[in-house]
């Protein structure tokens, strides 16, 4: 018997999915929908979506602080790439690569911390492709899943179909050869195209509204633009061999992720962005303001903030020490024969005056 070390390791995010699946069919079974209805199903999907994307919140709060602060790092990176540019050699490969992580620790973030809702959510992913993946062997033999997906409603998930024609476990590639398949291939690609179209217009949205200026200076801004029109051209190739239910599940996911990503990028806009300075017109209609701290405040608060700042900077800046201005040895000397030819003027008694006696 062959060891299969990839469903070994998806074994518990399959149990997992199965769990989800059933937990939300069996409510909506429930509720009167019938058990072996696409429309079941897919709603099934549609509450796995929301069950992953709930409990990645913590992880998508820590991938916005750590995306802030390697936009605050930027100038101090592109210090260090300028300092090593050109140089090859191993040494000061080494060093740049060290100085670089002396940055990412000291600030406390790293390029993969933006990263991490995406990297979490993609073994679920494949989970589910999986789970998907097997529903027509396992319903050929009369078995059940790895977990709660019973032999019975593995058939009923078998037999489901989408607007009663495409079944969840369908793709591109097999649907040509069933009955109605016209139908279901022009489900999975109007499905298929809204999935790329809401990754597209998702990451379009973060280049264009949500970066500061400095940051659109930078490599990785560049490296943004590139992905921006890479990942649909993945998505197409990849996109054929996605059972129906998985392209449900991704679409949907995407839909997540631009609502989300649109009440943060409108209420907690990057800091000289596109988007902070709308957000700061919109407030100042009403009224308010930003303060220091990032608070909304009335803008009376926010000007009488303001000038305690001022003036306590100019208290700092007049409590500092003059400095001296540097002079040369010629100059120097001037000034101190300048010095000592006065002080011999004021001590030497005028003409007509009579010495103390």
């Amino acid at each position: 018997m062959q060891f299969d070390l990839i469903g070994t390791l998806l074994w518990p995010l399959k149990w997992a999915v199965e769990l989800v699946l059933v937990g939300w069919h069996t409510l909506f079974t429930a509720v009167g929908l019938p058990p072996a209805a696409g429309l079941t199903w897919v709603l099934s999907i549609i509450g796995l979506v929301l069950i992953v994307r709930a409990a990645l919140i913590p992880l998508f709060v820590k991938q916005i602080k750590s995306q802030r602060k390697m936009m605050e790092i930027a100038p101090e990176l592109r210090k260090v790439q300028e300092k090593y540019r050109g140089k090859k050699d191993q040494l000061s490969r080494e060093a740049m690569s060290r100085e670089t992580m002396a940055l990412y620790k000291k600030h406390g973030t790293t390029p993969v911390s933006s990263c991490l809702p995406l990297l979490v959510q993609m073994p679920i992913f494949f989970a589910l492709f999986s789970v998907l993946n097997d529903v027509s062997k396992h319903a050929a033999s009369g078995v059940g899943g790895v977990g709660l997906l019973t032999p019975e409603l593995t058939t009923e998930f078998y037999d489901a179909r989408l607007f009663d024609v495409a079944s969840m476990h369908v793709n591109l590639v097999t649907a040509w050869g069933q009955p109605d398949g016209q139908v279901t291939v022009a489900i999975l690609l109007t499905l298929v195209v809204l999935m790329i179209a809401s990754q597209f217009f998702t990451q379009l949205q973060i280049i264009s509204k949500n970066l500061s200026p400095e940051a659109k200076t930078g490599q990785a801004y560049q490296m943004q633009k590139i992905m921006l029109y890479i990942l649909p051209l993945a998505f197409i190739f990849s996109g054929i061999f996605f059972p129906l239910g998985v392209v449900i599940y991704w679409f949907v996911s995407n839909l997540w992720t631009m609502v989300q990503q649109f009440v943060v990028i409108r209420e907690m806009p990057t800091p000289g962005s596109d988007a902070a300075k709308a957000r700061e017109e919109r407030l100042a209609r009403k009224g308010k303001a930003i303060d220091a701290a990032g608070k909304v405040v009335p803008i009376e608060k926010y000007h009488a903030e303001q000038q305690r700042l001022l003036e306590e900077a100019e208290r700092a800046r007049a409590a500092q020490p003059k400095r001296q201005q540097p002079v040369g040895k010629q100059r120097a000397k001037k000034q101190q024969s300048a010095k000592n030819t006065g002080a011999q003027g004021s001590s030497t008694p005028s003409p007509g005056s009579s010495p103390a006696s």
